[in-house]
């Protein structure tokens, strides 16, 4: 989520990007329908690259909303908390409309009314400025910018927010800027230990602030996407002050965005008001149409929509960020007059897959058993059918370059139900037939649901299902532990930007091992590990796609760590009196920069 500056850069940078196109992160519709709404063609238009804007696209204010009104306050329904608040530890797709509100960092995405994307600068007065090729990037800050308290934003106080992510309380953010600065894996750390806390730095010729508005990237390869990059919440800018309180800094961040936090009871509720510092001369993208945001938490998707439906009181100024329409529910919402015209839908970038623990289960063909038995098509069913998904073949989204229509090795598609008989096969070839799997699901109501038809099926393959139930406001951080206790657990993983070299890295590389990395499966292939190493450094984007292609299927077919279970989409419901919706496909949900309240 990144970008860049001048005429013959960007030239240069579009042309290495054509052909490519997301912490850890993340629907209604009979199953027996097409969702006529979301095509193909949807998905294919994500996955092409993001042009980079010039300075001018990079100045503020944002474009006016049409009809958009100003004050009252957005009631907003959440299912779960926010299990982090400081941005260098967030990466679920959750987090990413709350960060859009409160954050800002050197790039941002602006979108049109027709979903096209502009990678422009937010903080920076442009999308960067490239040379050496790449190795060396040059961002300079926007007049009068400033976080919440009134204290300007210097170059200090990005390259703190840099410098604090090499610190060991940050486990759960984006990792790209750091191993791209200081080596791959976990070996950055290493060059900063104790991140800047102790007065440390990253040398001048890594990083670089020559003055209070100029910051400047060397990198010993050339790394053309920064600018998506940079894009990401992770990136956000953190005070070089007392106010950065390290890992405390989760209780109360400093916000730079159009809000700021005026309350949060964590797991209770939250008040976003607004932030009078914040200037939207200064801001391509965001707008402060509405005083605030009255945030609640433990909705289930039944209790949303509902609320949603009855339109009734508070409920006609209220959305939810992140809560879809409740599969359940999805045909009364569509047949519902009043319900089915305020609706906002799109394609995820996610692939939900089971993942299977290989530092417990190392032998393939048991892992191969699990994806066989795997009943896709029903877990699509409980997500809403067509309006919810689709049955994955593989591991690579729809929406992201190098996915391949009707990739399919393990027969999901034709057998969408699951093969038992073909995973007893491989069971009983293991010597494992009735072997305990413990599986691990997170307590709400769709996963719940989901739990039952997945034991199920792998009940039928001859597995013995030890079912284990766990909090979802701390999911990723449990399955992130690499002593997690479990064999498989379902997640999703969406590109970070439209590449696929945001989905096999940091999801499959053995170096990134750790606890709050994103190699959920614990993948240790020396052949993965290699190729990845070999093909981020191949220039050109087109020949590196097709490479991740080829080490996609070896991957898929040859060492399996998981089991696709389906690509997703999103079918959400708002009140009647909110305007200025529509989808955003940077946060994959709608879009909280353009919402105002309907007099």
């Amino acid at each position: 989520m990144k970008t860049l500056s001048t005429r013959r850069t960007r030239a240069a940078i579009v042309a290495l990007a054509a052909g490519s196109l997301a912490l850890t992160g993340c629907s209604g519709g009979s199953s027996s329908g097409k969702d006529k709404a979301q095509t193909d063609q949807d998905a294919a238009a994500q996955s092409k690259v993001v042009p980079l804007g010039t300075a001018s696209q990079s100045a503020g204010p944002a474009k006016a909303v049409p009809g958009a009104q100003s004050g009252g306050t957005i009631t907003v329904y959440q299912r779960d908390s926010y299990n982090h608040l400081d941005p260098a530890q967030m990466y679920v797709s959750d987090v990413g409309d709350l960060a859009k509100l409160i954050f800002r960092g050197l790039t941002t995405y602006t979108q049109d009314d027709k979903g096209n994307k502009t990678l422009v600068g937010d903080l920076a007065t442009d999308a960067g400025k490239m040379a050496d090729g790449g190795k060396t990037w040059t961002y300079t800050l926007k007049d009068g910018v400033k976080f919440e308290d009134g204290q300007p934003i210097t170059s200090k106080d990005i390259r703190h927010s840099i410098e604090r992510m090499y610190a060991p309380f940050i486990t759960e953010g984006p990792t790209y800027v750091q191993q791209w600065l200081s080596g791959a894996g976990t070996t950055y750390r290493k060059a900063l230990p104790d991140g800047p806390y102790k007065g440390d730095h990253l040398p001048k010729s890594v990083l670089d602030t020559p003055d209070d508005k100029t910051i400047v990237f060397h990198f010993a390869a050339p790394q053309t996407q920064l600018p998506y990059a940079l894009a990401m919440a992770g990136y956000s800018v953190v005070p070089d002050s007392a106010k950065d309180t390290k890992d405390n800094y989760d209780i109360a961040p400093v916000t730079s965005g159009p809000y700021k936090i005026a309350s949060f009871k964590s797991g209770k509720s939250m008040e976003l008001v607004k932030n009078t510092n914040w200037d939207p001369k200064t801001d391509p993208a965001r707008h402060q149409y509405v005083d605030g945001y009255k945030i609640s938490f433990n909705h289930q998707f039944s209790d949303s929509t509902k609320r949603l439906m009855a339109d009734q009181g508070e409920d006609k100024t209220a959305l939810s960020f992140t809560n879809s329409v409740d599969p359940s529910l999805t045909k009364q919402v569509l047949s519902d007059a009043s319900a089915s015209k305020r609706l906002v839908q799109g394609y995820q970038p996610y692939v939900w897959q089971l993942n299977m623990n290989m530092d417990r289960l190392k032998d393939k063909r048991i892992r191969d058993a699990i994806t066989y038995a795997m009943p896709s098509q029903q877990v699509v069913r409980i997500e809403g059918g067509s309006y919810g998904g689709e049955v994955a073949g593989g591991l690579l989204s729809p929406t992201v370059a190098g996915y391949e229509k009707g990739y399919d090795p393990y027969g999901k598609l034709k057998k969408p139900n699951g093969d038992p008989e073909k995973a007893k096969q491989l069971l009983k070839e293991a010597g494992k037939v009735g072997m305990k799997l413990v599986y691990a699901y997170a307590n709400t109501e769709i996963r719940q649901r989901e739990a039952v038809a997945i034991a199920d099926g792998l009940t039928k393959a001859g597995f013995d299902v030890q079912k284990k139930e766990v909090d979802s406001s701390s999911w990723y951080q449990q399955m992130g532990k690499v002593d997690n206790g479990f064999d498989v657990y379902l997640t999703g993983w969406g590109q970070d930007w439209a590449d696929a070299s945001t989905v096999i890295p940091p999801s499959y590389d053995g170096t990134t091992i750790a606890d709050g990395a994103s190699n959920y499966s614990h993948i240790r292939d020396q052949h993965v590990t290699d190729e990845i190493k070999r093909i981020q450094q191949i220039p050109d984007v087109k020949k590196q796609t097709e490479e991740w292609q080829k080490l996609h299927h070896y991957i898929v077919e040859k060492v399996n760590p998981a089991a696709p279970v389906f690509y997703t989409k999103v079918l959400q419901l708002y009140g009647s009196k909110i305007g200025g919706i529509r989808y955003n496909s940077d946060t994959n949900y709608l879009d909280v920069n353009t919402l105002f309240i309907k007099k």
